[in-house]
């Protein structure tokens, strides 16, 4: 095994597939001879040529349709939108098009693509670059939304997203683009899309979380483990959309409370959707109301005021003493 950040990994998927099956394709903005503003794609474009690592004008419509139409004439595309705040521009190809096909062809056609985008914040990114949307893209019927934590589960996930025959939306956290190394296997390795984890087994309290939200999440549940000995039980959701609802149900009706942790503002989001889930299969065997770890119902803000609107430990710790106390 190599310890690779999640940007080597995410480079080493895209290596492995585009070696294993000719084709996939990768494009986007600078994605060929730059290697991407993250530098995801670096070496893609010398070793594979620009017919298969294609550096796009600057318009996501056009890359998206332009990846619609290689999906359905037979190839893997898999298109970088550079940063997800500028993802609404494909709204239109994706819902229109991409997410219909099968069901407008009554399953004759598929569109077997993947759009890759950075989200989220933490970096300290400028005006449209910090954005957490993954709430809108499991609007659409038809797409899978999947969000790794860890270069492992980068890797092996973007592969599988690529081998999928629909369409998926794979939102990339920054914060976790070079925050830590983990061994990955030199072997392929492919995880199942809609499949949850449990990264920590705990019988008192589960917390639900995904993306850069796991870090700080393992940290808080590891404190009040210490302070309190108290079991936590803490799920990596992985996929958005399909949620895992076996792994979800299954967890919360053995510890009886649950905390949901999201990055992304409070009103509408997933968190939200969790909770309705929890409170349709398993209402009469909660011990306390599930409790939402989330950012704030404003715009993201700037550079000194960044770190105060993202969830941190002391604030998810806070609500899982306060969920455990009811």
């Amino acid at each position: 095994m190599t310890r690779l950040t999640m940007v080597q990994a995410l480079n080493l998927a895209l290596d492995q597939e585009m070696k294993r099956d000719d084709r996939v394709l990768l494009l986007g903005e600078d994605v060929g001879v730059d290697g991407g503003v993250f530098r995801v794609t670096d070496g893609l474009y010398e070793k594979y040529g620009g017919s298969r690592v294609i550096d796009t004008p600057l318009a996501e419509a056009t890359i998206l349709g332009s990846a619609i139409g290689m999906g359905l004439a037979g190839l893997r595309p898999v298109a970088e939108i550079q940063f997800s705040g500028f993802s609404y521009l494909i709204s239109a190809q994706l819902e229109c098009h991409a997410s219909r096909y099968r069901s407008r062809s009554q399953g004759v056609w598929t569109v077997p693509l993947v759009v890759r985008m950075p989200y989220g914040g933490g970096v300290r990114a400028l005006e449209h670059h910090s954005e957490s949307r993954e709430a809108t893209f499991a609007h659409f019927p038809g797409v899978k939304v999947v969000i790794p934590s860890s270069p492992r589960n980068a890797r092996a996930l973007l592969a599988a997203a690529i081998r999928d025959p629909d369409p998926v939306i794979f939102m990339e956290p920054i914060r976790s683009y070079r925050a830590f190394r983990e061994e990955v296997p030199d072997a392929e390795e492919v995880m199942e899309i809609g499949k949850a984890q449990v990264v920590q087994e705990g019988k008192d309290l589960t917390v639900i979380a995904w993306g850069a939200m796991m870090r700080p999440t393992l940290q808080a549940a590891t404190e009040v483990h210490e302070a309190r000995g108290a079991g936590v039980e803490v799920i990596d959701l992985l996929t958005i959309s399909p949620l895992d609802v076996g792994t979800i149900v299954g967890s919360v009706a053995k510890t009886g409370r649950c905390v949901v942790v999201q990055e992304a503002p409070r009103s509408f989001g997933v968190a939200s959707e969790i909770i309705a889930l929890i409170n349709d299969r398993t209402l009469l065997v909660l011990e306390a109301p599930v409790r939402r770890v989330t950012n704030y119902d404003v715009v993201t803000p700037y550079f000194g005021r960044e770190l105060l609107y993202l969830p941190d430990a002391q604030r998810i710790q806070e609500a899982i003493e306060e969920t455990l106390d009811y």
